[in-house]
């Protein structure tokens, strides 16, 4: 059996919650797809797994929502799917940070093309890379070199940032995580607080092994869901997980958004 496997969000506005939630629920039902779909007056995040056909269905059904048209996922594959059910909920945040006044929408710090980052990493460029990820996704990999933040969930991010912005040397910033979105609010709040240079790895980490491959990384990439982790090349690792320790790092359904 191959499995399809989606990830993606976006900031845009989003109205009408509920019944939007509802006509997700309804499609995603009579499709059998598995996973998370978070819905918010800031926009969408979601992971969901099912065939070929019925995720690009899904893509195709949500770029019909205004505001989501450009809506572009990040595909990986698997022989079974990794989650057992399907929700769709609607969330305060799609990421919680807690921070008002950060708008990634229309106040993004900028993007860098994972081939840039390869090229300033091959070239041995002077580069700040964070990691802005808990440290239980950290101990599984993380780039050569990086920072880690040393944080347990992302809302401790703002507290770690401040603690860590007198020490940042006078270089070019690189924030990364899974799959971006935790980077569109820890650039723009590391901003605010007077850091410059500031880059958010377009895509995280899951971009970059999609088109660079494992080059400059350690381990694998956590992701939170049956797969474990994923290698360079995105395949699934054999890796072992302690259910027990998720809730330390975010709840039973939404760990998986974590992008």
């Amino acid at each position: 059996m191959s499995v399809t496997n989606l990830s993606a969000y976006k900031f845009a506005p989003l109205t009408a919650l509920p019944d939007l939630r509802d006509r997700l629920r309804d499609f995603t039902a009579a499709r059998g797809l598995k996973g998370t779909i978070l819905l918010s007056t800031e926009g969408i995040n979601l992971f969901v797994a099912g065939s070929a056909t019925t995720t690009a269905e899904l893509m195709a059904e949500l770029r019909r929502v205004p505001g989501l048209e450009d809506l572009t996922p990040k595909e990986s594959h698997s022989d079974h799917p990794p989650f057992q059910r399907m929700f769709v909920k609607i969330k305060r945040e799609i990421i919680a940070f807690g921070v008002p006044g950060v708008d990634p929408a229309r106040e993004p710090a900028p993007r860098l093309a994972p081939e840039t980052l390869k090229q300033w990493l091959d070239e041995g460029r002077p580069v700040t890379l964070i990691d802005t990820r808990n440290d239980y996704e950290v101990g599984h990999g993380t780039f050569r070199g990086a920072r880690s933040a040393g944080i347990r969930r992302f809302r401790d991010f703002p507290a770690a940032a401040r603690r860590m912005l007198p020490d940042l040397p006078d270089a070019p910033i690189v924030m990364f995580c899974t799959g971006g979105i935790r980077c569109e609010k820890a650039g723009p709040y590391l901003q605010q607080i007077g850091a410059e240079k500031v880059h958010q790895l377009d895509g995280g980490i899951l971009k970059y092994f999609e088109r660079c491959g494992p080059a400059h990384f350690e381990g694998t990439c956590f992701v939170f869901d049956e797969r474990v982790g994923l290698d360079g090349g995105l395949r699934p690792t054999t890796e072992n997980i302690n259910h027990h320790s998720l809730p330390l790092i975010g709840h039973s359904f939404g760990a998986a958004l974590y992008h």
